[in-house]
């Protein structure tokens, strides 16, 4: 996810945001998970990782995005990890 954020707001509020409407969104759609799976009605963890990224341009981080997903596909596809279904 790239989000372009305002310098005064911190990326743990940024986090705390993301997280806390896509649960409620998550939870809305799928109320039948949230009291099946989420005992505790939490869908993420306390933890998150945030890489700020500067000067850099908006299409150099979009590229570097999609490389990404590309080595992943790759080291998914020639792992040795046994499919869960």
């Amino acid at each position: 996810m790239v989000i372009r954020g305002i310098p005064k707001q911190s990326a743990s509020d940024v986090m705390q945001i993301i997280k806390s409407i896509t649960a409620r969104e998550f939870f809305k759609i799928y109320p039948e998970i949230k009291k099946r799976y989420f005992w505790g009605c939490k869908l993420w963890t306390q933890s998150y990782f945030v890489e700020t990224i500067g000067n850099a341009t908006e299409e150099v981080i979009r590229k570097y995005v999609q490389d990404q997903l590309i080595v992943l596909d790759q080291k998914e596809i020639h792992s040795s990890q046994l499919d869960l279904f």
